[in-house]
C-alpha cells in the first residue's frame, strides 16, 4: 500500500508503464493526458492514454487491496467513475480499463478479478486489462 503522498508518483509511473506497453501491443504511438470532448453540451475530459489516431482510449487505475485485505470501496467507485466517462466515448472507439495487478495473501482473486465479478455488469463495451509490475497484460474482459 502507498502513502497518500506517494500516490501521484506511483500512479504516474503505472500510467507510463501502461502507455509503453500499449504502444508495443497495438503498434501505434500513444499520448498521455489527452482531452477528449464528451457529453452534450460537450466538455473536455482528460483520458490517461490515447492512441495517436484517437481510436484507443485507456484509463489506468493503480489500486491495491487495503493493508488488511479489505476491498478499497472508495477506490472501486473511481473505477465506476472511469466507466461513466468512457460511456460517452464514440461507439467505434476501443475503450480499455487497465487495472494494476493486486494480490493479497489468502485471497483467491486479484482486485481486478474481484471488480469484474462484482461490477462486471457496468463494463458494457469496455475491455479490462490487468497489468503486472512488468507491464504484462492479462485480458480479463475483451
Amino acid at each position: 500500500m502507498n502513502t497518500n503522498s506517494e500516490n501521484p508518483k506511483v500512479g504516474r509511473a503505472f500510467q507510463e508503464l501502461v502507455l509503453k506497453n500499449m504502444e508495443k501491443h497495438f503498434d501505434i504511438a500513444f499520448d498521455m493526458e489527452v482531452a477528449i470532448p464528451i457529453g452534450k453540451p460537450s466538455k473536455n475530459h482528460k483520458f490517461d492514454c490515447v492512441s495517436e489516431d484517437g481510436k484507443i482510449i485507456v484509463e489506468c487505475k493503480c489500486y491495491t487491496w487495503t493493508n488488511t485485505g479489505n476491498v478499497p470501496s472508495a477506490k472501486l467507485m473511481g473505477l465506476n467513475e472511469a466507466l461513466f466517462y468512457m460511456s460517452y466515448l464514440p461507439a467505434d472507439s476501443t475503450k480499455i480499463l487497465c487495472i494494476k495487478k493486486s494480490v493479497y495473501p489468502g485471497k483467491i482473486e486479484t482486485l481486478a478479478e474481484y471488480y469484474c465479478r462484482i461490477d462486471g455488469h457496468l463494463l458494457r463495451d469496455v475491455k479490462v486489462y490487468e497489468v503486472d509490475d512488468n507491464g504484462t497484460f492479462l485480458i480479463l474482459k475483451d
